[in-house]
């Protein structure tokens, strides 16, 4: 494989893609700085596929990403590889508004082949190649100018690697016939909507006991006005005020601005200042949440109740007992809310009564809230067993 040095000038940047454009696959990634910002701060993007590789300089004045930014987001020919690639495509989605597509992920691959949950990058390399992987670099501060041999060098590894690694994994997948299982989760991950992130929805992501509507109200339109000041002034939204903070106050709302000088997390100037005056008129703002934005309660899905908190227990154990059979990581399978779900009662609008899932574990699941399937243990190891009715 072709190393080239570090791109850092629109035509050498425009030739690579150009060539890129012709290969299956490409294997991408990225290093970036968010810490002290809203919006990830990118630095620097590497890139290869079976022939050649390179890492290119973002951040130099005048670059034009757009050739790069096409090839990843507009080419259905190239496959685009990723490991853990969530942050990636965020960057990307910043970028252009669209993720990268068609989409493959070893992690999410890894999972499917018995690798565990959330295999590492460093083991995965080790686990395929036999290659300890450098760690020295990994707590570079990427937006530092100029990067050195060794960094550069430590960058590109991650994809070289990858690239090697890859076409490992599709003949892994292809012998097992697993690959199928993979393009709901692939489609899932590169789903645009995971990435926007809307300030009239942000709200719901802030843990609160009230149902009242007017504090929910007050919530939503305190959780808005510090969404937009954090994108504004580009600083993480904890900088500009605390989750516990918001929620406080949405429940108990300061009568005039010189009460946020007694408010716990803020800053007494805000008594006074231009952002606390800002705060003030988002609560001024505020209206009732109406009924139809209203979360729904716990119970929106039938209730467990003791005995099915029970049967619940019971579906987690036997998706160990599946996983462990085929080889496959549990979380891949099915998420703890289905099962709670299927316990409950529920039979439709579940991941696990659908497709492969079905096939590999739903059918036995519906048959052990049913009463059609049990345990037994055979040999000191735990199995599943057919009821007499079942048989």
């Amino acid at each position: 494989m072709h190393i080239h040095g570090l791109i850092e000038d629109n035509a050498a940047l425009a030739n690579l893609c150009a060539r890129l454009s012709n290969s299956d696959y490409v294997c991408v990634d990225t290093e970036f700085m968010r810490e002290n910002s809203y919006w990830p701060e990118l630095c620097l993007i590497q890139i290869a596929d079976e022939h050649e590789a390179a890492a290119i300089d973002p951040m130099l004045p005048g670059i034009d990403l757009k050739p790069l930014l096409d090839l990843l987001t507009e080419n259905e020919d190239v496959l685009k590889v990723f490991h853990a690639g969530g942050q990636d495509l965020e960057i990307v989605y910043n970028l252009t508004g669209k993720t990268p597509h068609p989409l493959f992920d070893t992690q999410v691959a890894a999972m499917a082949l018995g690798q565990g949950e959330q295999i590492g990058y460093s083991n995965l390399v080790e686990s395929y190649l036999g290659i300890v992987v450098d760690k020295g670099a990994r707590f570079t501060d990427w937006s530092r100018r100029p990067l050195d041999t060794r960094q550069i060098d430590y960058a590109i590894a991650d994809v070289t690697h990858l690239a090697k690694i890859f076409p490992k994994m599709v003949d892994k997948l292809r012998k097992t016939e697993r690959g199928a299982w993979l393009n709901e989760e692939m489609e899932r991950l590169g789903d645009p909507a995971n990435y926007f992130n809307d300030p009239e929805q942000v709200w719901q992501r802030i843990r609160v006991s009230s149902r009242k509507p007017e504090a929910l109200g007050r919530l939503k339109a305190l959780a808005r006005w510090r969404e937009i000041e954090a994108q504004n002034k580009n600083l993480p939204r904890g900088r500009i005020v605390k989750d516990e903070t918001i929620a406080d106050l949405a429940a108990n709302p300061p009568r005039k601005q010189g009460d946020l000088t007694r408010v716990r997390g803020l800053s007494a100037s805000w008594g006074g200042n231009d952002i606390g005056g800002r705060m003030m008129a988002a609560l001024a703002d505020a209206v009732p949440m109406s009924a139809d934005e209203m979360p729904s309660r716990d119970d929106r899905k039938p209730s467990l109740g003791k005995e099915g908190s029970l049967v619940a227990d019971l579906l987690k154990l036997l998706l160990k007992i599946r996983s462990r059979d085929i080889n496959v990581a549990s979380r891949l399978l099915a998420r703890s809310d289905d099962l709670e779900a299927l316990a409950a009662g529920q039979r439709s609008d579940l991941a696990i009564l659908e497709g492969w899932r079905y096939e590999q574990f739903g059918r036995d699941a519906l048959a052990l809230v049913e009463g059609r399937l049990g345990f037994t243990v055979k040999e000191g190891r735990l199995k599943m067993t057919r009821t007499e009715d079942e048989q």
